[in-house]
Order: structure tokens, then sequence, then C-alpha cells
């Protein structure tokens, strides 16, 4: 549209001093513009209905060109929607990832005048319910009033970096400490495990004292070989005020000991994440994933289970692995400890869903933990909607806390909440115990229905997003830091805000408005790790997924279907079997389409925002050359026209073209097939693994571990008032939300109790390690493979896990035949095509 090498805005300008002078460079055409806007009254516009109306006003193709290559047209690319309330027409501009401009344009005079984001908000809340709009006692909330001491980054570029910014911050703030109050002698001082102290001890208790000790001890190691024991030289550590946690070794233990003492001596903030990548201050992680049906085996199919489930089982093993290594190389002999905690649904479905605790495969020390969501009438037995799922979770975050606290003896060192209902509990206990909190959203609810939030009274009986997206709201400004896939996540594009950036000011009329929700410059918001590890999964038939409005455009093509097949694994086929109304009437419209254009087959998915892209993932894994949705992460994954394609699921036509284009290419010269398909392997395996998703989660909850109580005046005064909007918002939300009408079974026994788990540990191991060795089909991901052994939690539980997941073997393929065709298909297609090329060459 606008040329931005002409037409951008000098950093100093704003929209609202450069606006009025691009509508003078029009301003007869402008006039008739706005007066067109305006005239079919109040309602709520985005970009294209601005472009439609200008193209309307300016009948003159090259006038109309001249205009919009202008600052005038830059403004408007920039624009992301208008509220138009006669005669105003006020524009919410993002020129830049992050940056949101609000202006205010008078359709009679063309004045502008720049306003805060409240304003606007009111604006547009006259379009949806003006009475709410003009109360003076509308709820505003705003987390930036309180966020008073936290310095921010300023760049678009710098969005998703926070952990280098905050590095800097706290290598300056460490500088300014003077040598009896400084914060990070403090940390190290008060290290421990389970009581028993790490690394120093209370003698060196001044930064003279530490250095001097320090400068002793590197000399004498230096003159051990670098593979001595520890233990050679523990007792005379000990003299000079050293404890365990500095290394196995003696070439570890001189390495941790130079980096302390370069940290201490001039702040450097590499060194000092390098540091802390080292200290012994992680070994009991809480991950929290609650919805759905949480099994390692016969659980995929069933409601709201899908890809969450696998990502989380592999993301313990590679975090168990890790932990391992890290304790292994401090010298320590602890045992870590990884739960991850889900609901307990009696009536299982054939799971082992109303097992309490059940030891997760391939690993040692890590457990599923099932808690069960309670009634006035007892425990709830049936599965309950991801939707409706709010009334439980206060209760439920008080009995997982209790009972985590039982099995680790204390609290855990990190806690990682998983989608709106794991990230809530997840701030709930982390607030409670004072422990750092990492959440990741996986899809946040509000970027899949347009104007979801100003229209929420319109989908609140199916939905609820009145609960969910003030849970959003309170674990996003609770976590220390969250976890991203891509930038795209946080951020978006040039042309669309990410997922997150969308809370930053919005509104639900009647409800509150939300002038400042979430600050993606904030240095503890967010991580951006683009290593993230890989995982199989199915796209469910949602329409957000849009994959029906592939099968349309499939049909429609006659170029298309001549060349290739189209394949389809999208959940239930008879939409009489799935208890999602949405999903329902997608099965019916896919029935549809397959009998009106006599379709056979199925799979594909262009969804109109996906914030990762799992499915593009495994499709590029299993070698298939892929075309992947431009909206959302996928556009990061690939490498457009190297290592895939990225297609617009707005522009059905462009999508086609650019699919038919590839393969008639492939039938021409096979060896382009092979091209695009090694280039697609390449780029997963250069990209994604396990381990450095591992190793960056665990230096995360290190480093932010430290900033939380280096800031914890700011982090306190941000919790209170969280606590406030949490108990006079969100719980009156959640009492709203029916409660099922079944009658509450009685809970069965459980298998497992804390006293009898450290007794049950070898025999409960023994079992599921026999079970591990039969080949099956459980629940993982692709490479990075991350072998280990198991434990189980009492000697009963063992002997039945053993037993159930011996039959898993053959009822869990009713739910994961999908899966595995998935896969078949995938292996047939890439052999047959490229068979078929070679044959026509």
């Amino acid at each position: 549209m606008a040329s931005t090498s002409s037409s951008s805005l000098k950093r100093s300008d704003s929209i609202a001093d450069s606006m009025p002078d691009a509508l003078k460079q029009s301003r007869f055409h402008m006039k008739k513009c706005f007066a067109r806007l305006v005239a079919n009254g109040k309602r709520l516009v985005r970009l294209n209905h601005i472009m439609e109306d200008v193209e309307k006003t300016i009948e003159d193709k090259n006038e109309r060109k001249k205009l919009l290559e202008g600052l005038l047209g830059y403004i408007l690319s920039c624009t992301q929607e208008a509220a138009i309330v006669p005669p105003y027409v006020v524009f919410a501009v993002r020129p830049n990832p992050g940056f949101w401009e609000y202006v205010k344009v008078n359709a009679d005079d063309l004045q502008v005048d720049g306003i805060e984001p409240s304003e606007y908000l009111k604006y547009k809340e006259m379009v949806f319910d003006e009475k709410w709009a003009s109360d003076e006692n509308a709820l505003e909330i705003d987390f930036e009033a309180i966020d008073f001491t936290t310095p921010h980054m300023a760049l678009s570029s710098s969005i998703g970096k926070g952990l280098d910014f905050t590095t800097r911050i706290l290598t300056s703030r460490l500088s300014e400490s003077s040598h009896f109050e400084n914060p990070l002698l403090n940390y190290l001082l008060n290290l421990n495990h389970q009581g028993e102290n790490l690394m120093i001890k209370d003698t060196l208790n001044t930064i003279p004292k530490l250095q001097k000790a320090l400068k002793i001890a590197e000399a004498y190691v230096s003159a051990h070989h670098k593979d001595t024991p520890y233990q050679n030289f523990e007792n005379r550590f000990r003299e000079w005020g050293f404890d365990k946690g500095w290394g196995n070794t003696a070439g570890r233990v001189k390495e941790t000991m130079r980096m302390l003492s370069e940290v201490l001596e001039a702040g450097d903030p590499i060194k000092l994440e390098s540091l802390f990548s080292r200290l012994p201050n992680m070994f009991n992680i809480v991950i929290f994933s609650i919805h759905g049906y949480f099994g390692q085996a016969d659980v995929l199919g069933l409601p709201d289970t899908g890809g969450q489930v696998v990502y989380i089982l592999d993301q313990v093993r590679a975090l168990e692995e890790e932990l391992l290594q890290k304790i292994e190389l401090q010298g320590l002999n602890v045992k870590p400890q990884i739960l991850v905690v889900t609901r307990l649904i009696p009536n299982a479905k054939g799971t082992t869903c109303n097992q309490e605790l059940e030891p997760i495969i391939k690993t040692k020390h890590s457990h599923i933990l099932r808690v069960p969501f309670w009634t006035e009438k007892g425990i709830l037995s049936q599965w309950v909607s991801r939707f409706d799922i709010y009334p439980y979770l206060e209760r439920f975050a008080q009995d997982s806390t209790t009972k985590i606290l039982e099995l680790m003896d204390g609290k855990p060192d990190l806690i990682i909440g998983n989608y709106t209902d794991g990230n809530l509990v997840s701030s709930l206990m982390a607030s409670k115990l004072g422990v750092t909190q990492a959440t990741i959203a996986h899809a946040l609810e509000k970027t899949k229905y347009e104007d979801s939030d100003a229209k929420w009274n319109s989908f609140e009986e199916k939905y609820h997003f009145s609960s969910q997206f003030t849970a959003d709201l309170i674990a996003m400004n609770s976590a220390d830091f969250i976890i991203t896939s891509t930038y795209q996540e946080i951020a978006g594009s040039k042309d669309r805000p990410g997922q997150y950036e969308t809370h930053t000011a919005f509104t639900m009329p009647g409800l509150c408005r939300v002038v400042s929700g979430i600050n993606v410059f904030d240095p503890n918001g967010f991580l951006e790790d683009k290593k993230k590890p890989i995982i199989f999964s199915m796209a469910s038939l949602d329409k957000v997924k849009n994959i029906s409005g592939l099968v349309e455009w499939f049909a429609k093509n006659k170029r298309l279907r001549s060349l290739v097949n189209l394949v389809i694994v999208g959940g239930f086929f008879d939409p009489s079997k799935s208890k999602d109304s949405e999903e329902t009437e997608e099965i019916k419209k896919m029935h549809y389409l397959m009998k009106e254009y006599k379709l056979q087959g199925a799979f594909v998915q262009p969804a109109l925002y996906e914030a990762f892209g799992l499915t593009v993932i495994e499709a590029m894994n299993c070698g298939l050359p892929t075309f992947a949705t431009n909206q959302g992460g996928p556009a990061e994954i690939i490498v457009e026209g190297v290592s895939g394609f990225h297609i617009d699921p707005h522009n059905g036509d462009e999508s086609i073209n650019k699919i038919s284009e590839f393969f008639e290419k492939c039938k021409t010269n096979p060896e382009h097939w092979n091209i695009v398909s090694k280039a697609g392997l390449q780029r997963i395996n250069e990209c994604y693994t396990w381990k450095i998703y591992a190793n960056k989660v665990l230096n995360m909850g290190s480093i932010y571990g430290f900033w939380r109580k280096l800031n914890k005046e700011q982090k306190l005064a941000k919790e209170r008032y969280i606590q406030m909007f949490y108990n006079l918002q969100f719980r009156n939300l959640a009492r709203k939300v029916p409660i099922p009408k079944e009658v509450p079974q009685e809970p069965q026994p459980m298998s497992t109790t804390p006293a009898k788990k450290s007794e049950a540990t070898s025999k409960g191991h023994d079992a599921a390690q026999a079970k591990a060795e039969v080949p099956q089909t459980h629940l993982t991901a692709v490479p990075p493979k991350i072998e280990s052994k198991l434990t189980s939690s009492g000697e009963s539980s063992s002997k039945e896990l053993a037993a159930k997941q011996s039959g898993d073997l053959y009822s869990g393929l009713r739910w994961l035949l999908p899966g595995i065709a998935f896969m078949f298909i995938i292996h047939y297609l890439s052999k047959y095509l490229e068979h078929l090329f070679t044959r026509e060459q």
C-alpha cells in the first residue's frame, strides 16, 4: 500500500502530529471519505472497510495511488480498527509491533486529536453498549498503574528478549550494591535443599570475605587434576566456609568459582547468566495441565485432549534429564521431582485418569498427580469442558497445594502453568508459596474469535469468556516469565498483533475496561524460544482451524484435484459422537462438502490463526513438503519457498494456485519434491530440540527466581492488585458458570498414598520399566529421544499400572488409530508421489 521508505513516520513523530498534514494532501477527497464512513452510523470497522470507502470516494486510480503511497496511506495501513461514532472516526493505529496510538478525527472539519487508550475504548463501547460507555463508575483495569519501578524495553525488536534485558538490569543493580548488602551474596547465603546448606556458609557474610576465600579455594583446586572428585577436597573447602554445590570435579569447581569472582569484581550480563545456569537452585518442578483427560495412553480423541498432553509428557522427560545432568555436575546427590498436576476423573472412560499418582514412562522421578474437582455434593465424576472449568479451580488449587507439599516434602522451585486453567491455578499456588512461576498459553481464545472481547456477551453462554479473559489477565501479570514459541505469538507481525499483544488494551462492555492489560515490553514477561521442541498432534475440527475451508478450496479447484489427493485426520467422523457443538457443526459441513463434490479423504491445516503449529512441525519432520498458514507461528517455522510454503487462509484462490504450481513443477522436475523435503527436515533438525528448550527453561527459572527476590516490593504490589481483581471480579464470574446436574459418584479408592511413595519406588520402577520395553502406542514426540527409567508411588499402584498399561496396548488403538493413520498416509503419499514423478520422468 504505502511506501514505507518514503512515508514512514520519524521516530519522534506521533500519529496525532502527522495525520493533519496527511489529510491536507487531499482535503476534498478526505472530507467525502469521512462523510461516507460516518453516514452508516455507529460501527466498528477494519482496515479493509476503510479502504473500500477510500476506493469508492477517489475513483481516479492514479490520484488514489498517489494518496495511498504518501503519509496518509502509511497511517491507514497501520490501522487495526476504527470505532465510528458520528461525527467521529476513532482510529487504533499500530505503526510497529507493540506500539499503539489512538487518534480521533472529526468528519465535519477533519480536526485530529490524540487520545488515551481509555478514551478510545469508551468510543468503541459506544458501538456496543452506550450506557456502559457513559458510566463514570465503570470498572477500569490498569496494571501499568502499579508497575512503578520496573524498567522496560523500548524497541519492537527487543520483544521476546526479556532474559537479556533482565540480566543487564541485574548486573547494573549488583554493581551499585555495597559489600555488606549485596543481593547476590544474600541469595547465595540462603541457597539450600530441604534445610541442607549449599555453596557458602554464614561465615562468608561480606563480599570481601567471600572474594578472599574464593581466591584461596581457586588456587587450591588449580593444583589438582581437573577430574579430581569434589569429595577429595570437601573437608578443606568446609574449613574455608564453602559447602557442596560448586561442582563434581576440581575443574568444574574452579570454573564456577571463577565465574562468581568475575561477577563480583565487575558485572557482566553474559557471565551472570552463565553463573546462574550452574547454581543449585532447581530440584522440584510442578506442571499444571488440568482440563481434558491427561494420561499416557488411550486418551487422544477424548474431549479437550490432544497436543498439549503430548507436549507436556515430553517436556517432563526433557526437564528431568536436564535436571539430572545439572545436579550431577553440581556434585550433589539429590533426586529431582517433577509432578504433572491434573484433574482426577472418576468416570475415566477406560483410561488411568481415575488413578491418583502415576509414574511417567521413560522417567525416573516424575509422576502424574491427579486431584479431583469438588461440588457441594462431593467429587465430580464426569468430564468438564475447558470452558466450564472455572468454578472448581480455587478448591483445586488449594487441594493441589496441600498434596504437592506432602509429596515433595516442601515447596517446589518452579511452577509451570499450561492454558488458561493451569495458568490460573499456578498463579494462585505461586502467590501463596512465594515460588517462581512460568506460564504457557498454548492458545489464547481471545484471538480465535473476532471481537470476542467487545461481543463477549454473545459468546458467554457457550464459552464463558468473561471468566477466561479475566483468568488470562491474572496469569499473565502474575507470571515471572512466559514461555512462547515464536515472536509471532507475542507481538505478531507488522500487519497483525500477536495473541499476547491483543491483551494490551481491550474492553468487555458491561464488565470491565482494560486500559492496560499486559506490556509486551516487560523484561520479565516473555521468553521467545525459537528452539521449542517438536511434538505430534492432530487438528480438532474447530472453526478457527479452517479445515472445512481447505476442503472447499480443494473441492472447487479441478486443477489441484487432478494433481493430488487430499487427506484429513481431524477427529470424529460421526457428528453424534462429538460433545462439542462447534465441532459437530464442522463435521456436518465436512459431510456436506464430501457429498456435494463427491470427495474422498481429507487433512491439512490452513488455520485462520495458529500460535505455533504442531502439525506443521510434524509434517516437515516426516519429509513432507508443507503448506501452512501465514498467520502466526508457521510464518517463522517455514522459510518461504525453501523449507515449505506459506498460504493465506483468507485467499483460497491464491493458496490453491501456489499448491498447484508446486505439484506441477514436481511433475516436470521430480527432484524439486526432494529439495523442499530435505530443506524442511534440515530446518526442523537445526531449530527444534528438547534439550535446548529444557536448558533454557531451567535457566530462566534460575534467573527469574533471583529477580523475584530482588524486585520483591514491586512483585508484592502487583500481587495485591491481582488479589483484589481475583476476589472482586473472577470469583463472582466463576460462580455464574453452571455446575453439571449429574449426581457425583463416590471417589474410587486412591491407588497411592504419600507415606508409601518412597517405599514403592524400586518395585514400581521395575514394573513400569518392564512395560516400557514392550512395543506400544504411547504418546511420544519425535526426536530428541530421552531414555530413562520409571518410579512408581506405591506397590499396589505399580502392579495396577503394569496390568492397565498392558491392556492399553490394544485399547489405546481405539483413539490413537487416527494418529497412526496420519503417519502412514504421510509415508505412503511421499513414497507414492516420489515413485510417480520418477516414473513419469
